[in-house]
Order: structure tokens, then C-alpha cells, then sequence
């Protein structure tokens, strides 16, 4: 798997590798309850912000490279966080993430960021099998991936610790055949 050097733009979104600059931005979002409210992290201090940028920053530098947390930029503003992991690199399997700010939430940013993490998955780290989780509760992120074409394989039982709490997580994943079919 090759590390990417640049990132596939979208309609209207652009992906970059997060500096220590961008510290403030994502606190705007990672500081609100409301958009950590089906996290298993939040509402942040500054400090677990910065440490959250200063570990991304990190991670783009390492040779062996898994992690691709990545700033997601419209109208040259970061809206939101994504991310790709490969998390089994010999059956070439990965997973995403994305949190994005309030204030850009139900105009389908999350969706185009998704499409994007998934040509980043496919075709450039050679994936075969993406998966996502959420909150069964998270009605918007269970929107995001079925309009991505992911299925839903079922419900993890006291799979995540959030905020003190243990809680379900929903499964759904989609396959390279998949997404080509819907491309």
C-alpha cells in the first residue's frame, strides 16, 4: 500500500494533512456536546484538541503508514475530520470515520467526504473491505453510509465506551466491488 501524497478532490471538498495550526478550527467543532454527543471522545479541552492535531501531524511523517487523519476544507475553511485506517493490512481491510462541524451539518458534506474516503481506500491504499461504525442512535451517520452504498452486517453489543458508558455500535461495511458498481 502506497502512502498518498495528495488527496481526491470532490465537488466541493478538499483533503489535506492536518498542521499544528489548525488547532483552533477543529476546537470550534470538538469542544461542542452537541456534535460529540455520538463520540466516544468529547467535548474536548484545548489541550486534547492540540494533542489530537499534534498526533495526526505526527502520523502523515511515519514510513509505515496506517492512519490518514486528514482536515476536510471548503471555501478554504477546515468543516470537519475524516479519517482512513487500514486496520488489516494483509486481508486489506480498512475503516473511516468523520466528525464535521454543527455548522455545516445536512448539506451533505459527510456524504462527499465519505465517497472521497473511499476512492482514498480503494484505489490508492488497495483496500477490499471498508467498514464504519456508529451510534445506533446517530440517525444522520446511518444516512451518510447507507447513501454510500454500505450495508448495514449488524449491531456490536457493548462495543464502545463513551462518555463513562458502555453502548452499541452499529456495523455496516461496504466492498471495492461495491463501490465500483456504484461508481
Amino acid at each position: 500500500m502506497r502512502a498518498p501524497t495528495t488527496y481526491p478532490a470532490g465537488p466541493r471538498i478538499a483533503f489535506r494533512e492536518f498542521t499544528p495550526s489548525d488547532t483552533a478550527a477543529v476546537h470550534e467543532y470538538a469542544s461542542d456536546p452537541e456534535v460529540t454527543r455520538w463520540s466516544t471522545w468529547g467535548p474536548n479541552t484545548v489541550e486534547q484538541t492540540a494533542a489530537f492535531v499534534e498526533h495526526a501531524a505526527q502520523a502523515q511523517l511515519q514510513p509505515e503508514r496506517s492512519a490518514y487523519s486528514l482536515a476536510a476544507i471548503v471555501d478554504q475553511q477546515l468543516i470537519a475530520s475524516v479519517g482512513i485506517w487500514v486496520t488489516d493490512p494483509h486481508d486489506r481491510n480498512g475503516e473511516l470515520g468523520y466528525t464535521v462541524h454543527r455548522a455545516h451539518w445536512g448539506q451533505g458534506y459527510a456524504s462527499e467526504a465519505v465517497q472521497q474516503l473511499l476512492r482514498i481506500g480503494f484505489d490508492t491504499l488497495g483496500l477490499e473491505r471498508i467498514t464504519a461504525t456508529c451510534h445506533p442512535e446517530n440517525a444522520a451517520s446511518v444516512r451518510v453510509l447507507e447513501k454510500n452504498r454500505f450495508t448495514l452486517e449488524g449491531r456490536l453489543r457493548a462495543h464502545r465506551i463513551a462518555h463513562g458508558t458502555r453502548r452499541d455500535s452499529l456495523l455496516f461495511s461496504i466492498l471495492r466491488e461495491e463501490f465500483r458498481e456504484a461508481s
